[in-house]
């Protein structure tokens, strides 16, 4: 018997795989700062840093585009977008709805209370404050999924679909909420005292605890983005300026 040959998969798989690694790190370098308002660059030189071929790179610098993260420029390449906070506030909006409306319908009984979901968001957030976790990164991913749940709790596939899609566009700003300590602890204190209104079913309380929770969040990631941006160009980082 002749042995079985494994296909390789198609070209443009593997192109939209490579994009797929060259936009998470661009989105990371703006994140972090390393790419900054201002900052220019060529396909050419991304394609040198990152090893990789001009084809995903131009794809991944697309999206980004689109997103309105960067624009292209005339005959010189792309440039990184000033933060538009405009926008991030209406996706806020969004969130704002998507998430109040979760906790109102876990709370009220319109939607299947999911217990299990609820035991596994209280063994990570109703813990004392000596187990609490100072990794910034995994207190993001947690701080996500938190938000995340209460929503596919809700019971509403559509809610979770535009609700995941928000949160992949802010991203890249609310992460800076956690590269404070104290922005840490009054996450854990806030999430515990909307979890334990949402266990309780007090609707009211849990929304507005909801509420407030956001807008605070939002208020100290756009003062921490422009304090952020100010030192990075202090410092001189990012590629060239134009």
């Amino acid at each position: 018997m002749m042995p079985t040959s494994v296909p390789k998969p198609p070209a443009s798989a593997a192109f939209r795989s490579r994009a797929e690694d060259v936009y998470d790190q661009l989105k990371h370098d703006i994140a972090a700062f390393t790419l900054v308002p201002g900052d220019r660059f060529t396909e050419n030189e991304i394609s040198e840093r990152l090893g990789v071929s001009r084809t995903p790179v131009r794809q991944a610098l697309t999206r980004l585009q689109q997103e309105g993260f960067i624009e292209v420029l005339f005959r010189s390449g792309w440039r990184v977008l000033p933060f538009d906070f405009d926008r991030f506030e209406q996706l806020y909006d969004l969130r704002m709805v998507l998430e109040t409306t979760a906790v109102q319908r876990l709370c009220t009984g319109t939607a299947a209370l999911a217990q299990p979901l609820l035991d596994s968001l209280a063994a990570v957030w109703l813990v004392p404050a000596a187990q609490r976790s100072a990794d910034t990164v995994q207190v993001a991913q947690w701080d996500e999924a938190f938000h995340c749940a209460l929503v596919v709790g809700a019971g509403n596939a559509e809610m979770a679909r535009v609700h995941r899609e928000v949160t992949e566009r802010i991203r890249v700003i609310r992460r800076l909420d956690f590269t404070q300590q104290p922005r840490i602890d009054a996450t854990y204190d806030e999430h515990a005292k909307i979890l334990k209104a949402v266990q309780r079913r007090r609707a009211d309380q849990a929304t507005l605890l909801l509420r407030t929770h956001i807008e605070t969040s939002q208020k100290e990631v756009r003062k921490i983005t422009l304090h952020q941006v100010h030192l990075a160009r202090q410092n001189g980082q990012g590629s060239r300026r134009g």
